[in-house]
């Protein structure tokens, strides 16, 4: 073959050429980011019912704006191939570029179609979080409770097709230049190419920016432009989402918006105002920033020197009969709520069951930084928790789990605190039913739970903590199911018929140990861990996923207190609220209140923060919320909980709740940076 044969055989690639080649495939490529949040659409559809087509054009149009800064990133390298007509003719390597990115890209549409059915929201910390968990049970979570093969197959089509359009791109523009280009001087050629260049680099900024206003580019906050938090959150990218995430999990997480925000010693005074009552007297002022003694009045302590706190998983409010749900999932915890006092207005302080264990049990908050604080360093402060309250008054332990100690570092944790006696899911023998990611069924853990409980030395007072699972994906359900399935929710069918199971071995339990001697000297706390997604999407802190019940059962409770109380609490108040039914002077530090020792006028409030390693509070007093998310203005509604829940925008932001939040988060944060949060004065770090 002579040379000129050779030369004639290599394909040519032009300008124009590859010109069009890089708009086809970036065409493409915004295209199939299009269509895979119209899937995340449809996948989600019960959250978009009411949700107008006006609305959902405007999420659409502020997702292309997002899809189109990943668009110009993914195009980068494409664009620098102009500058030489070699670079330009190496089309294979281009469409492997472009194939490997629409990999990541579907691969990330593909798993956020689940996670935000899960989660209501876009992709974020909660990924690097699972990936630092337990590989094994991750992969056992995700294989048995979501469609994986479904998910991959579609992802694997998609990507497929993407492909071939690629190469059919390349085979259609494959364009030599006109005999004229090809007569122009070197110097020509090369002035075309970085005049073109150029032109690139100008639209891919435009694009880029996302807006032709002058100031900062296109950020997050421009993508809610509407009523309904799920379209907002529809105009989002996972990419920049998880990419903004990934910036936030690997910094240091110390660089915590929400200090430094008003002087220490005001945010610390207006925090004591929150906290401290008549009943509380303020102590180690200059070394902790709400230690103090408590004694509640001596009408308000009940009769009992036991106590059982029973966390249910994702048991949430929206759905229990006794808060107004009338779709019979509860009926076990609607019967019980007739023997004890009902809370109406309750909330977790997190979205996540450790977040819940160590607010419940711990009484410290959710704080922006530190959502995982049980597997953080600061983890290892002794808290003013139930454990160290009640360890020293001789009270003996006990923590039944349906799983393993290990995920969470529940055993890690609860051992610092001073716990001591585990039953996991190596423990039982024979369960009646075992699943393979988490363990084994609710009853199992119940049954297991009275056989310990009844094995206590009942000449000492206990407290125990009895934690469930079935009600978590993948549902450790038993076959055959003691109670019917749920139909007619749509996608929440199997959710609310573990619900129903878990409600069931709940009201089996109480069965089991009502004719116990310890029982009539005993206060039990059933709570939720924390609520999960419902059709309404109550603002950007989703808040029907905090609203879970409370509920205490114990001798002359409803005699003293009747059966419901509308104040608001959260997960924070539990320890503080137990002490004051046991009665007798405490000192203790805990970052919430006795609810059942307020002046009458106290509406009650609470702090909460969702999972996701993002700085979004809110602060919840009476029947007001303040949304303050990071950089943005905070926003203030009125909500409304049970079945017709719902949330009205407020004109303006009651200043002294947006005070009040953030001297309350600011004050929590530092007193655990500078380990000042337990009941007595630390002796050195982790103490």
């Amino acid at each position: 073959m002579t040379l000129s044969t050779a030369s004639a055989s290599r394909p040519v690639v032009g300008l124009r050429g590859q010109l069009l080649f890089i708009v086809g495939a970036l065409a493409a490529l915004t295209l199939m980011l299009t269509l895979l949040r119209g899937a995340l659409l449809v996948w989600n559809w019960e959250l978009a019912a009411e949700v107008t087509r006006g609305d959902l054009l405007e999420a659409f149009f502020n997702g292309l704006r997002f899809d189109l800064r990943v668009v110009v990133i993914v195009g980068a390298p494409l664009m620098l191939t102009v500058l030489s007509a070699r670079l330009m003719a190496m089309r294979t390597l281009q469409c492997l570029w472009l194939t490997l990115a629409t990999l990541l890209l579907c691969l990330l549409g593909t798993i956020e179609l689940s996670f935000y059915r899960e989660f209501h929201q876009r992709l974020n910390t909660l990924v690097f979080q699972y990936l630092q968990e337990d590989p094994a049970t991750v992969l056992s979570m995700l294989w048995y409770g979501f469609p994986v093969v479904r998910l991959l197959l579609g992802m694997a089509l998609v990507s497929w097709l993407m492909y071939r359009s690629y190469r059919l791109l390349d085979r259609h523009t494959r364009l030599p230049d006109s005999a004229a280009n090809r007569q122009h001087s070197r110097l020509g050629a090369l002035t075309a190419r970085v005049s073109v260049l150029l032109l690139l680099l100008i639209s891919s900024t435009v694009l880029a920016r996302g807006t032709l206003r002058q100031g900062p580019p296109l950020r997050w906050g421009d993508a809610f432009t509407t009523e309904s938090t799920f379209t907002n959150q529809l105009g989002l990218t996972p990419a920049l989402t998880l990419y903004s995430a990934a910036k936030a999990q690997f910094s240091d997480h110390r660089n915590n918006a929400w200090l430094g925000l008003m002087d220490d010693s005001k945010a610390t005074e207006v925090t004591r105002h929150l906290l401290l009552t008549a009943n509380d007297q303020l102590i180690d002022a200059e070394q902790a920033p709400v230690r103090r003694k408590s004694e509640s009045p001596a009408e308000t302590v009940l009769p009992v020197r036991n106590v059982v706190v029973v966390l249910m998983e994702s048991f949430a409010g929206y759905y229990t009969g006794a808060l107004g749900s009338p779709l019979g999932i509860t009926p076990e915890f609607d019967r019980l709520s007739k023997e004890g006092l009902l809370f109406t207005r309750y909330f977790s302080n997190g979205t996540h069951t450790h977040q819940g264990m160590f607010a419940t049990m711990a009484c410290f908050p959710n704080l922006p930084g530190f959502e995982y604080l049980m597997q953080e360093p600061e983890g290892g402060h002794a808290f003013s928790g139930l454990p160290q309250l009640l360890s020293k008054r001789g009270f003996d332990d006990l923590y039944v789990y349906n799983g393993d100690f290990a995920w969470d570092n529940q055993k890690g944790f609860f051992g610092k605190q001073g716990m001591r006696h585990f039953i996991g899911r190596n423990e039982y023998v024979n369960p009646v039913f075992s699943d393979p990611t988490w363990g084994v069924s609710d009853q199992d853990m119940f049954d297991r739970a009275v056989t310990e409980l009844n094995a206590l030395d009942h000449t000492r007072p206990f407290y125990a903590l009895l934690q469930t699972l079935s009600n978590h994906t993948p549902y450790a359900l038993p076959d055959p199911l003691p109670v019917d399935a749920v139909s007619g929710q749509g996608v929440n069918d199997e959710h609310l018929t573990a619900m129903r199971y878990s409600d069931w071995a709940l009201g089996r339990f109480f069965d089991q140990v009502r004719n116990e001697p310890w029982y009539k000297d005993t206060l039990f706390v059933v709570i939720g861990d924390h609520g999960f997604g419902t059709p309404r999407q109550l603002t950007d802190l989703d808040l029907l996923r905090f609203n879970v019940p409370m509920l205490l059962i114990a001798p002359g409770i409803t005699e003293r207190f009747g059966q419901r109380n509308d104040i608001v609490g959260t997960q924070v108040d539990v320890v503080p609220t137990i002490m004051g039914r046991l009665g007798g002077e405490v000192q203790q530090q805990c970052w919430g209140r006795d609810l059942l020792a307020l002046p009458t006028e106290d509406k009650g409030f609470g702090v909460i923060k969702p999972s996701g390693g993002g700085q979004t509070v809110g602060l919840l007093q009476g029947d007001q919320l303040v949304v303050q998310p990071r950089g943005e203005q905070p926003r203030a509604y009125r909500y409304q909980l049970g079945p017709e829940a719902a949330v009205t925008p407020l004109p303006q932001v009651p200043t002294e709740l947006d005070e009040q939040l953030k001297a309350y988060v600011q004050t929590a944060t530092t007193a655990l940076l500078e380990n000042r949060v337990g009941v007595e004065l630390a002796t050195g770090k982790g103490d």
